[in-house]
């Protein structure tokens, strides 16, 4: 009976007080976050003062929708507490995933059923046209490309990498240079690779890095760029391979530092060399972390989209689906045909995605 009327006695009732100057304080919150829309919208302020309004407003905003909504919760009796509390926290997460990709995906799968003015069904002609179009054949192979090539080597260099920085002394500087890259958006790396393969005709100065040394050893100048399809891909995934392999690098060297030290001493005291127990002993122990890494980049080289329009626009042929759905959506108005093109590439990468969560909670990674 003691117990019962313990656990009757500490269940919390509702605050009216706490309550109301909670809801007050949301829905003064909302009134604020309302104006500062309206403010930032506005554009009659300085620019200064618009970043920081925005800022304050972005930041400070959520933080204090956030404070005043589990004030609000708080104020309920504890069984209603424990009920919607989680959602107080995980709603604007959730809302947000539904707003900016649920949505848009249900929409884009509809529009990828109309014709290119969005008007009339045409049923699954888009999704026939997007496999038999000449443009869209030729992107399906430079995505390939990207995908076995890329993946490779940035997994490989970043694997050997790592091994090889892990016993080096200038471990640190050298990590560190190689992850570098990485802090480069790809546009910039676009910027930058643009001028290292600078073409201009014999006899004219030389800005590019690769013909300025081929001309200074007698060659002729190269347009790597333009020539020699579909090869001319490579040129591109070297900037993939030049930024992306830093990040496999610092992955597989914390993989490395969690591989037992007492079974490779076993290892070699039973005889094995060092490359028999780098495939016969790490491999398998990190092979886990290969499978994340590779999945990873086969996602971002599927979606590839940045270096190529910076570099060459698509052209050359040197296209890949991405660059293909953005000149059919955005400048040739072919919005269905460009839906349609969207669903299969999210579609593509939808299985890699499954297997990298699937490889991950086997790790606990969640």
């Amino acid at each position: 009976m003691e117990t019962k009327s313990s656990s009757r006695t500490g269940a919390r009732a509702i605050s009216p007080g706490r309550f109301l100057i909670a809801l007050v304080g949301l829905i003064g919150t909302f009134a604020l976050l309302y104006l500062g829309f309206v403010f930032l919208r506005s554009n009659t302020a300085p620019q200064l003062v618009v970043a920081v309004v925005a800022i304050v407003w972005g930041v400070g905003g959520v933080a204090l929708l956030f404070t005043t909504a589990n004030m609000l919760v708080e104020a309920l009796p504890d069984v209603w507490q424990r009920r919607i509390q989680p959602y107080i926290f995980a709603g604007p997460a959730v809302g947000l995933l539904a707003a900016f990709l649920a949505i848009p995906a249900i929409f884009t799968l509809y529009q990828s059923f109309l014709d290119a003015r969005s008007t009339n069904f045409v049923g699954l002609s888009n999704y026939a046209a997007v496999f038999t179009n000449r443009l869209m054949r030729e992107a399906f192979r430079n995505n390939l490309i990207w995908l076995l090539l890329g993946t490779t080597a940035c997994v490989v260099l970043g694997l050997l990498i790592a091994v090889l920085a892990d016993r080096s002394k200038f471990e640190t500087i050298a990590k560190s240079l190689i992850f570098m890259p990485l802090a480069i958006s790809f546009v910039g790396a676009g910027v930058i690779f643009r001028f290292v393969y600078a073409y201009s005709p014999p006899g004219e100065p030389q800005i590019g890095l690769f013909n300025a040394v081929v001309t200074a050893f007698g060659g002729q100048p190269v347009s790597w760029l333009t020539t020699n399809p579909p090869w001319n891909n490579l040129w591109l995934i070297l900037v993939l391979i030049w930024m992306y392999t830093g990040f496999g690098m610092v992955v597989f060297s914390a993989a490395l530092k969690g591989v037992p030290e007492d079974i490779l001493e076993a290892a070699r005291v039973d005889g094995a060399t060092e490359i028999q127990a780098f495939f016969r002993i790490i491999i398998p122990y990190i092979m886990g972390t290969i499978i994340t890494v590779a999945t990873t980049t086969a996602i971002f080289t599927l979606k590839i989209f940045d270096v190529v329009i910076v570099m060459t626009g698509g052209q050359y042929g040197t296209s890949v689906v991405a660059t293909q759905f953005y000149r059919e959506f955005f400048s040739s108005r072919n919005f269905g045909f460009g839906s349609a093109i969207a669903m299969v590439l999210f579609i593509a990468v939808l299985p890699v995605m499954y297997y990298n969560l699937r490889e991950l909670s086997k790790q606990e990674g969640f």
